[in-house]
């Protein structure tokens, strides 16, 4: 029996030096030249089949067979400025990977050289999917596309976090993040004379009435066991401080878990802006925009995934209880096919790291790196030798 860890091990200082690489040389979005080539490099140097795509997606396979297990990294930064003083802090002003997936994708090709070591072990194929844009619009979706998922039978991914301790990995059974919905309220009143506000229609008092009401969906009408958040993040009107203002604009994010109640309160949302605007004599106008939808591990990934990970020595295995409000793109994954989703535990106090994720102060503990290189070439293993 092969010793996956044992493995990832032996290779562990590859893995920090393209991590540290990748974490000096943040990209972002679907720019990432320098990281699709650093990639490439390894790919090349331990000859596995790859095909790079114009978004700087990456999609390699190792194995032969119908049978396609795949395995996702993603690998873009964040618009943060690197405040560590590390010998690997980002060189580009204003860019870190403040989220981990420069771990992601050192883990990713950890995994690749391990799988091709014991590529002749390989009861199938495993396609390994180097995704961009997760940060922004949903790289994920490119590479569908792009033909990621063809014959694919099942998918996993991992993401590094700092709430949990090197050493622990947690999954979470059914719904696993929230869904985002970006939203735009344009309010239009009458502009008067701030001394006379009976002449005017004054939009700031609607917005401030429009935000109270909104709020009152997730306090008074979600049911206090579901999952869903409206917040208010941006919010402009008016040109003078003695004149009643005549319009306002409001941007926020609905967060909700599970689509039921995410068309409940989207629906909802809008009756209570536009009505609530008309009270007060006031029009709305609201925009609700499309983004990553909430998701689930499959039960049949997921009670493997618990058997197999939790008989090793060197891994503290944990069940998650409640789903993340957070997003990921590996939704569009998983509506195609099942998947699997976990957290790779990356804090250790003892070093310092500590601080939050979209942070930055952000770090990993390298340790985790050979773990995850370790377990996710187990999940390609174990799927393909103990499904049909």
């Amino acid at each position: 029996m092969i010793n996956f860890l044992y493995e990832a091990n032996a290779i562990k200082d590859i893995l920090v030096e393209i991590r540290r690489e990748l974490h000096k040389n943040p990209e972002i979005d679907r720019n990432l030249k320098y990281t699709a080539s650093l990639v490439e490099k390894y790919l090349k140097q331990y000859s596995i089949d790859y095909k790079r795509y114009d978004n700087c997606g990456i999609i390699a396979e190792i194995g032969k067979s119908d049978k396609i297990v795949a395995l996702r990294a993603d690998m873009d930064a964040l618009e943060i400025e690197d405040l560590k003083d590390k010998p690997y802090s980002s060189i580009k002003k204003g860019l870190m990977h403040a989220c981990g997936h420069d771990a992601h994708t050192a883990i990713q090709i950890g995994a690749a050289i391990i799988l091709k070591k014991y590529e002749s072990k390989l009861n199938g194929k495993v396609r390994l999917i180097f995704q961009p844009a997760e940060e922004t619009d949903g790289g994920a979706k490119d590479m569908i596309n792009f033909g990621a998922l063809d014959n694919v039978r099942a998918i996993y991914a991992l993401h590094v976090d700092e709430t949990l301790d090197t050493g622990v990995i947690g999954v979470k059974k059914g719904l696993v993040a929230a869904a985002s919905n970006p939203f735009k309220i344009s309010i239009f009143g009458k502009g008067a004379h701030g001394a006379y506000p009976h002449d005017g229609i004054d939009s700031i008092y609607i917005a401030a009435k429009v935000i109270d009401g909104i709020q009152g969906i997730i306090s008074r009408e979600v049911a206090a066991a579901d999952s869903a958040v409206i917040t208010v993040g941006k919010i402009h009107g008016g040109t003078a401080a003695n004149a009643v203002a005549r319009n306002v604009d409001i941007e926020g994010i609905i967060r909700t878990v599970g689509d039921d109640l995410r068309q409940f309160v989207l629906s909802r949302f809008k009756e209570v802006v536009i009505d609530t605007s008309r009270i007060y004599r006031g029009i709305a106008e609201v925009d609700i925009f499309e983004s990553y939808p909430s998701f689930s591990n499959d039960d049949i990934l997921f009670n493997d995934f618990i058997k197999f990970v939790g008989d090793i020595n060197e891994i503290k295995l944990i069940e998650i209880q409640k789903p993340g409000m957070g997003v990921e793109d590996f939704a569009y994954y998983t509506k195609l096919v099942p998947g699997l989703y976990y957290k790779l535990g990356c804090r250790n106090v003892e070093k310092g790291i500590v601080h939050p994720a979209h942070g930055s102060y952000f770090d990993i503990d390298e340790d985790c790196l050979a773990l995850g290189s370790a377990t996710q070439t187990m999940c390609a293993f174990n799927y393909l030798n103990s499904h049909k």
